[in-house]
């Protein structure tokens, strides 16, 4: 998670106690994950936009209400399936241009702990380190460092960068390149990507914008967190007409 903040426009500026992902915990052996296997694995440095690859159900049925009810507007936008630790990015017209493996908040949960934005890293208990689920409009602003990232919920410190190398005993890009979802719960929060595909596919996407992001649920309902989900059939059949 990053969060010491430049201050941005329309954004309050969360304390300078928030530095980095980089303290984040490199062990996994509390958590109570089910392995599944991810979704035709794509290594995180070689991502290809064709052909579409296999998705999970919960994310097929997010990519078609997005499709149907045109929710992101006139935005880019991605849908994170947390379960499988995928990342789905789609043009503003509903193009699919390409998926990665993602790291996730080592916590397993679907909120934020009130208040969490503004703690000291060392504050933030494991169970704390969630990445939220839910829709969220994400722009491009200031972190520490002058480094420009995509923040989701700038609130409480969440943003999707480019994955982070300094601590090698967390073995964050082979986490990434792995074959299964069950090792990418490394973060504060934040959500990293290989840094070609957020160099060269998302970051150009979204940079002008921004973009909707759609992070699917851990632990509730697709339909607890999205509940306008629900109407993709009556959206379907109203296309169909």
């Amino acid at each position: 998670m990053i969060a010491v903040l430049a201050a941005q426009p329309g954004f309050a500026t969360a304390p300078a106690s928030h530095a980095t992902d980089r303290k984040a915990v490199s062990h996994t052996h509390d958590r109570k994950v089910v392995a599944k296997p991810r979704p035709k694995a794509v290594p995180a440095e070689d991502v290809t936009e064709d052909p579409e690859p296999m998705r999970s159900e919960a994310a097929s049925r997010m990519i078609a209400w997005v499709t149907a009810a045109h929710d992101n507007g006139t935005l880019p936008y991605v849908v994170i399936d947390k379960p499988t630790a995928t990342l789905f990015l789609f043009n503003a017209k509903g193009d699919y241009k390409g998926q990665t493996p993602v790291l996730l908040g080592v916590g397993i949960g679907d909120d934020s702990t009130p208040g969490v934005g503004a703690k000291n890293l060392a504050e933030i208990g494991p169970a704390e380190r969630t990445t939220p689920a839910g829709r969220f409009v994400a722009k491009f602003g200031k972190a520490l460092g002058r480094q420009r990232v995509l923040w989701v919920d700038y609130t409480n410190s969440v943003a999707l960068h480019a994955v982070i190398t300094t601590h090698k005993s967390e073995h964050r890009v082979e986490r990434l390149l792995s074959p299964t979802p069950d090792d990418n719960r490394i973060s504060f929060g934040c959500i990293n990507v290989g840094t070609s595909f957020y160099t060269k596919k998302l970051r150009p996407l979204l940079q002008r914008k921004g973009g909707v992001v759609y992070i699917l649920p851990d632990t509730k309902s697709l339909d607890e967190v999205f509940p306008r989900v629900r109407l993709l059939p009556y959206l379907n059949s109203v296309a169909s007409e």
